[in-house]
């Protein structure tokens, strides 16, 4: 007897069912919460100035976590910003990744630090630990203001992402706001990293536990670190991919998912589910972009639809399941994200956010060019080289 591939369709909404909502939380250890208020930021041209507002009127503490300070001209409104919140009485904590701000004058900080602004680096180098301190990165970005509001992405504080990715110093990326008692959360993650950072917990009070709804979103929030067992960022993925009905829509700058997740979009795919898949024509680190060449072969000749923005380096970081589950955060679909960096995404469950999402990558796509496998399979045997060449290392890009 023949044995058909097609796999059944899944129904639609199953991503409010008990059953699903349990398994998502006990494989991811996500953190939900009822009454959120989310609102989206297309561009950092818009999310910048709105973080600036809500900065001038903190009035307790904020908690700032990027991965990048850059000292130019976005990274001085950003300073400015804290300063005079911290002149007002506001307490502020920084914390920047030693890496990720390598770059950046150690003048930048202790400009904040003379403000009264305590600032950490995270992962101070020990070389009594070889050279393993350089593979652990924080790549979280978000800043807390108050315990009731938070900002967060894929954007770093540096003048590349300000602007409206309309070219190549202006890169394409996207951020929220959001409100209520998932903002909490936010708040306890960067808590608990600080503490492992310096042995010390910041003077900050605990989160509200009686906040009344700001809006009608169900927000869960996934953190992902090396000291976890397992990926829990990628279960996410692959949970939300395994649960889509109609449409998985997917926007990343580093393209480099290992064998799971490819597993994941080929068995959507058999079952009917719409992908598409869009990644930059130009990108910030060459390398990545090669090694994920070799994965786009199996997802195109399954009719999977891959993209390519034009015109500008794309940089964020959305997946849109059935047009209403939406993920936005700081992690990529890459192994670096889901093993090595320490990473938080939030599940966004609203239909008009997941509307608003779904129209942005309906115009982003107007944008982009199609990648058929056609031209995938004819791309010059050096390429095809050093995509092989990279693959003892992909798991460290």
């Amino acid at each position: 007897m023949m044995h058909s591939s097609y796999r059944p369709k899944r129904s639609s909404g199953i991503f409010r069912t008990p059953r699903f909502l349990r398994r998502f939380r006990r494989n991811t250890q996500a953190v939900s919460f009822s009454g959120n208020k989310v609102e989206l930021f297309r561009d950092g041209g818009d999310f910048f100035p709105a973080m600036f507002r809500e900065f001038a009127v903190a009035t307790r503490h904020r908690c700032i976590e990027f991965y990048i300070f850059s000292n130019d001209r976005i990274g001085q409104l950003f300073a400015d910003a804290l300063i005079n919140a911290s002149k007002r009485g506001v307490t502020v904590y920084l914390m920047y990744d030693y890496l990720g701000s390598f770059e950046t004058p150690g003048s930048y900080f202790r400009r904040l630090e003379d403000a009264g602004i305590t600032c950490i680096h995270f992962n101070r180098p020990s070389f009594r630990r070889g050279l393993a301190w350089l593979d652990r990165r924080n790549h979280r970005k978000f800043a807390v203001i108050d315990g009731t509001s938070a900002f967060l992405g894929g954007m770093n504080i540096g003048d590349e992402y300000d602007g409206f990715g309309d070219s190549i110093i202006h890169w394409r990326d996207v951020g929220i706001r959001l409100e209520g008692a998932a903002v909490g959360q936010l708040q306890k993650l960067f808590i608990n990293l600080w503490e492992s950072e310096t042995g010390t917990s910041p003077a900050i009070p605990p989160p509200s536990q009686h906040l009344s709804p700001a809006g009608d979103a169900e927000v869960m929030v996934i953190s992902g670190g090396p000291h976890h067992t397992a990926s829990f960022i990628r279960s996410s993925f692959r949970m939300a991919i395994a649960g889509a009905a109609k449409s998985v829509r997917i926007v990343t700058p580093y393209f480099v998912p290992g064998p799971r997740i490819v597993r994941s979009l080929l068995r959507a795919t058999k079952r009917g589910v719409q992908i598409q898949l869009l990644l930059p024509a130009i990108t910030d680190v060459p390398l990545v972009k090669i090694a994920s060449r070799a994965y786009l072969s199996p997802l195109l000749k399954a009719g999977i639809e891959i993209y390519e923005r034009q015109g500008t380096i794309l940089h964020a970081k959305v997946m849109l399941i059935d047009c209403c589950w939406a993920t936005v955060g700081s992690a990529n679909f890459d192994l670096r994200s889901f093993h090595r960096n320490y990473e938080v995404n939030v599940v966004i469950d609203s239909p008009e956010f997941g509307r608003q999402i779904d129209e942005m990558f309906t115009e982003e796509l107007a944008l982009s060019r199609r990648i058929t496998l056609l031209e995938h399979e004819k791309r010059p045997w050096f390429e095809k080289t050093l995509e092989r060449l990279c693959d003892p290392i992909r798991r460290f890009l």
